[in-house]
């Protein structure tokens, strides 16, 4: 694959006429032959007509004067969804002779905007709308423009929530914007969905990344439980656990982004773990092997996740730029607006699950 660089015979004189003319086509022997043919006193009323000035019409046409719109024909309705299914034809191979010659372009952190707004986000959306019928609420709360942080718990066994809460972002926000995620290690030592992370805007959870793309007016997604949040038995769920060193919010601080708390409701149940299987793990250099009541029971089948019904809601922003420029090394300061980001969500997770009235329905 090439290197990418860096950094979409209608004939207006015959209407309102009262006659239509018939449509002409060869025959057997060259010959040529009408389908249909008007009679003489027809042909000497649209003389008269023309003459007169007076508007007549025939069976099966629509008068000049009539109010309201003419419907369509069924060879013009025939037409426009031709059209449409050429224009998207093109688009597609105008899509594919750019993936193939490699003219298209990929930010410093490997991500594909083009690839993922209309293949990525597009394999994620049937999950999202049909499976999961992710409900989305306080999207208003994510402003239009500039760096905001998205700090949300982590839950799921399988980190599903991070890509329904870029869907929800990429599909919902009014301004169209995308939603850039910080993802672990792990992610990016395993084949084929570290190069699928790249190209949909993840990057390594370090500050140095979230910085940079803060400072370019992205929006950065964080979950700081990590491997605590998704990996912890399913009697713990929607507990949140300890939100690390508040190493996000010294970034956000940093770079005067507001910090908007997220909770996501739906996401504990699609994997209940009901046990670790942690010499395995340790084998296969996992933090952890979930052990369900399907998997690995059920083989492959045990691996496809419960159809719980999903809310997200994001909450309002908490605002950073009114703090001086070392308030970042301030440890108290980080220590409080992590509680405060902490306490907020997990209040909003306890309102939802009140709310709630069924897991999967």
């Amino acid at each position: 694959m090439a290197d990418a660089k860096v950094i979409p015979f209608d004939d207006d004189r015959s209407r309102g006429s009262a006659v239509q003319r018939p449509q002409r086509r060869r025959g057997p022997g060259g010959r040529r032959k009408s389908s249909e043919h008007v009679p003489v006193r027809d042909v000497r009323q649209v003389r008269e007509t023309r003459t007169t000035g007076d508007v007549q019409t025939l069976p099966g046409r629509v008068a000049a004067q009539d109010d309201g719109p003419v419907t369509p024909e069924p060879a013009e309705k025939a037409a426009s969804s031709g059209n449409g299914l050429e224009r998207r034809l093109a688009g597609g191979l105008s899509f594919l002779r750019r993936r193939l010659t490699g003219d298209y372009e990929v930010d410093d952190f490997g991500y594909d905007e083009e690839l993922t707004d209309q293949v990525l986000m597009s394999l994620l959306r049937p999950v999202y709308e049909r499976y999961f019928r992710v409900d989305v609420k306080g999207i208003e709360n994510i402003p239009a423009e500039g760096g905001a942080l998205i700090v949300a718990n982590h839950s799921g066994t399988l980190p599903l929530d991070g890509l329904m809460m870029q869907v929800a972002v990429h599909d919902r926000h009014p301004a169209d914007r995308h939603l850039r995620l910080l993802a672990a290690d792990l992610v990016f030592v395993l084949p084929v969905v570290n190069e699928l992370a790249r190209k949909l805007g993840h990057t390594l959870a370090c500050a140095e990344d979230a910085e940079r793309l803060l400072a370019q007016g992205e929006l950065v997604g964080v979950m700081p439980e990590g491997f605590k949040g998704i990996g912890k038995p399913f009697s713990e769920r929607y507990k949140l656990q300890r939100f690390g060193r508040g190493g996000f919010v010294s970034t956000a601080l940093r770079q005067g982004a507001p910090i908007i708390p997220c909770s996501v409701v739906g996401a504990e149940e699609i994997y209940p773990m009901i046990g670790n299987a942690k010499t395995l793990a340790r084998l296969l250099g996992f933090p952890y092997f979930p052990l369900t009541p399907t998997f690995p029971w059920l083989g492959p089948l045990g691996a496809v996740p419960l159809p719980t019904k999903w809310t997200i809601q994001f909450g309002e922003p908490i605002p950073t730029d009114g703090y001086p420029p070392e308030a970042a090394e301030d440890p108290m300061l980080m220590f409080n607006l992590t509680d405060q980001v902490r306490e907020q969500i997990q209040h909003t997770l306890y309102k939802l699950l009140v709310q709630r009235r069924s897991v999967f329905f």
